[in-house]
């Protein structure tokens, strides 16, 4: 199973639907806030996907929409968070702790909009970086997630603009 992960769209939903577009074998989307509307207009417009999202620190008016969420997906344990209530920007360890703490093989993070993906006994760390702009690589980036028989794959890949 493939996973598409985005964060921190900030308004650009043609940037968005490119990746989702360059994509085709992800079954699902995961959204780590920062630009919900743009999730909810791509949810509208590819109906065949399985979305999930939580709302980042400048997504104003989502209602009872959750700041973090756990997910499983082929047996796969996985904490989706913005990051900022984690204080992903000074350091990781507080998201690693409340992902552990929560059984999670996986801990989905945006905020910084800078990429990074890493594992830490038997944990997978994953910020896409953003759609819209990653602040370390100079473009917008997203993220995959691979769930195979192998084990978990995950990798940032460069959008095409």
């Amino acid at each position: 199973m493939r996973i598409l992960v985005m964060s921190d769209s900030h308004g650009n939903y043609r940037n968005f639907e490119k990746a989702i577009i360059s994509q085709p074998g992800a079954e699902a989307v995961f959204f780590l806030g920062d630009g919900f509307k743009e999730f909810d207009l791509a949810r509208d417009n590819f109906k065949s996907k399985s979305f999930h999202g939580v709302k980042g620190n400048c997504d104003s008016g989502c209602g009872s929409l959750c700041s973090s969420e756990i997910l499983n997906f082929e047996g796969i344990r996985m904490f989706l968070t913005h990051g900022a209530n984690e204080n992903v920007k000074a350091s990781y360890t507080t998201l690693a702790l409340k992902a552990r703490s929560k059984d999670c093989q996986i801990a989905l993070f945006g905020h910084t909009h800078i990429s990074y993906q890493g594992y830490d006994d038997g944990l997978y760390l994953l910020n896409p970086g953003s759609i819209h702009m990653s602040r370390n690589l100079g473009v917008p980036t997203y993220g995959i997630i691979d769930i195979t028989p192998q084990g978990i794959f995950t990798n940032i890949v460069k959008l095409r603009t």
